[in-house]
């Protein structure tokens, strides 16, 4: 296991999702921010199923950083709930966990 983690996010339009991304680099809460185009997201919303084309934010970030970083896409989000899911990462190049560690405050 590693301090390392993904954290997981989406935005509603690609000018947010580089904004969001944008903000948590520059601020050194995360070292990369992968912007995935229009995926389309089915959910269940105040009790009706609803659609929505969305990007998905992959970020890079540290354990550490992560109160940062949720509190960053709370106050730059246009959505009431926005997604903040935290993955842990078990294992991986070690080089590129290193370059994590070192440039994630």
């Amino acid at each position: 296991m590693t301090n390392a983690r993904i954290v997981l996010t989406t935005a509603g339009s690609v000018e947010e999702a580089r904004k969001l991304a944008r903000a948590l680099v520059e601020n050194r809460l995360a070292v990369c921010v992968n912007i995935v185009p229009q995926v389309e997201s089915v959910y269940r919303w105040q009790g009706k199923v609803e659609s929505a084309a969305e990007w998905l934010l992959v970020i890079k970030t540290m354990a550490g950083s992560f109160p940062g970083v949720q509190a960053t896409i709370e106050a730059l989000h246009s959505y009431e709930l926005p997604e903040s899911l935290m993955v842990d990462v078990s294992d991986g190049d070690q080089e590129y966990l290193d370059w994590i560690a070192a440039s994630v405050d």
